[in-house]
């Protein structure tokens, strides 16, 4: 351990680095509360999104980077703002009509669509918690609804009204001078329809703790601010909970950057320490646009889930997360076989790199052995040629080239040949468009088959992509890559694939033989 925490000290890896920050918070003393306290947000207006397991997912690697390099104890909470007045209906849940009636409500007191839970945020909130709890997290979860009823937010809030004017200050100096007339940091919760109101405050009490207000019928209310009969309007709330909770990080996306100043200057009015803030950029769709979890454009973490494992998604979250990426059906081949190239190389790195290696960001220092012999863009090719129905017909090429391996023993690889032809008939089949050869290509294959007739070199993955290349050279490909571009949309409808001799010694000979035949005759592209 100390020899990872000597190179953990000196890493590059981003959670790392974030480590290091949050450590000298206290340099000089540690934490009065004992731990050191990460928190991530859910606003469960919608069904749980990726991205919000993207948010824990990074947080807990840079909480597990943390435990590295320090003994200081740590806790994760995962706060949902489900106090939060529904302000439009979802587009993707059942029933939305029925909604209606329930606009500005709190998502807990709104009745849920589904019909499994007490409220609509209740069932979102259980969404959230068994994502996350798929992917073994250690966290806490907390409710607004609870954490402003049950009195554990009550100091904060006497304080916020006790302190009204100087948070008023730093709200209304980002807002638009029609918008100022009508602000206040408090939304009180109607006594008699139970909807959260955006009114102005006639009169904010301090010392009694309480507000004074006219509803939307022009009648007058007075509320104490405790008891979860007011809310605090969101960007006053990110302040107010980490001065509540005594955050020291959370990391949010590109969108709230704008907003740290205000976020930090409300948590030190109300008597907190501003916390440690990672930006990061936020997942695109497939047409480039970003992911919204109230329109459900972009993957979900179920549909991740039915084509790849949960450690590849993990991987896709370790990734560059400064960088906006797309998040799409087609990132998901890619980033199963990078994170089985980093297990593979686990094994035999030194301590340094293996601070720099995803994985240990991924599992800590419980990295499990990969046990992927065909990698995940093979087999969706070998599902292409066998026009496999299901995993097993891929095990029987599988049991062939690698005759050590079995379902049992390979249960990352019986996996993803499960997914893998999942994902070709999902995305892949459709797509295919196979050509005829020209006459270059036609003399080539024609080569490539006869060679393959009298091969003797066995089921040699680098013996056959030399053989390959070699035809290549023989009819004059220049670049090369034309010959094996040639060979993929000919072959298996695609331009891009697999290194060739690899795919020829799962395939099998004589069935690879068969393949460049069909080709030929054009029956591939009828």
């Amino acid at each position: 351990m100390s020899n990872l925490r000597d190179a953990a000290m000196k890493s590059k890896a981003w959670p790392f680095e974030e480590a290091r920050a949050l450590l000298k918070r206290y340099e000089k003393a540690p934490p009065e509360k004992g731990y050191v306290l990460f928190e991530t947000g859910y606003g469960p207006s919608g069904l749980p999104h990726i991205g919000t397991f993207g948010e824990v997912a990074r947080t807990t690697m840079i909480r597990r980077a943390f435990e590295v390099i320090s003994d200081i104890p740590t806790r994760l909470i995962c706060f949902s703002d489900d106090l939060d007045g529904m302000r439009k209906v979802p587009g993707n849940v059942p029933n939305p009509e029925a909604l209606k009636e329930h606009l500005q409500k709190p998502l807990t007191s709104v009745p849920d669509p589904f019909g499994t839970h007490d409220s609509f945020g209740d069932h979102n909130n259980a969404m959230l918690r068994r994502f996350l709890d798929t992917f073994g997290f250690e966290y806490e979860f907390y409710s607004a609804t609870e954490f402003y009823r049950s009195g554990q937010f009550d100091d904060v809030l006497l304080r916020a009204a006790q302190r009204y004017d100087d948070i008023m200050a730093v709200m209304l100096k980002s807002l638009r001078e029609e918008r100022q007339q009508s602000y206040s940091c408090f939304l009180p919760i109607h006594p008699e329809t139970g909807r959260v109101l955006y009114v102005p405050m006639k009169h904010v009490d301090g010392a009694k703790g309480e507000i004074t207000f006219d509803d939307e019928d022009g009648r007058e209310w007075t509320l104490p601010v405790t008891g979860g009969n007011v809310k605090l309007q969101w960007k006053p709330d990110f302040g107010a909970r980490w001065a509540a909770l005594d955050v020291d990080f959370e990391m949010y996306g590109k969108d709230h950057s704008t907003n740290t100043p205000i976020y930090d200057r409300i948590c030190e009015i109300l008597g907190g320490r501003k916390p440690n803030h990672f930006t990061y950029e936020l997942f695109l769709d497939d047409k480039g646009g970003k992911i919204s979890k109230s329109s459900g454009n972009g993957l979900s973490i179920d549909e991740w889930l039915t084509y790849a494992s949960t450690e590849s998604l993990s991987y896709f979250m370790y990734q560059k997360p400064k960088t906006a990426k797309r998040m799409y059906f087609d990132v998901i081949p890619k980033a199963v076989d990078e994170y089985h190239q980093q297990l593979r190389a686990y094994a035999d790195q030194d301590a340094a790199g293996r601070a720099n290696n995803p994985v240990f960001h991924i599992h800590g220092a419980d990295v499990p052995e990969s046990n992927m012999v065909v990698p995940f863009a093979m087999l969706l090719n070998l599902a292409s040629v066998s026009a496999a129905e299901d995993k097993d017909a891929l095990w029987g090429f599988i049991r062939r080239y690698a005759p050590e391996a079995t379902p049992e023993t390979h249960t990352d690889l019986d996996a993803a040949a499960g997914f893998a032809v999942r994902y070709y008939n999902d995305f892949v089949k459709p797509e295919k468009v196979f050509r005829l050869p020209d006459d270059r290509e036609r003399a080539a294959l024609e080569d490539l088959a006869a060679r393959l007739r009298v091969w003797d070199g066995g089921l040699d993955g680098d013996a056959l992509q030399s053989m390959v290349f070699a035809v290549g050279k023989d009819h004059g490909f220049e670049p090369l890559r034309d010959w094996f571009k040639a060979l993929y949309e000919v072959l298996l409808g695609a331009s891009q694939g697999p290194r060739f001799g690899g795919f020829i010694a799962l395939y099998g000979i004589d069935e690879s033989i068969a393949l460049i035949e069909s080709g030929l005759r054009g029956d591939l592209a009828k």
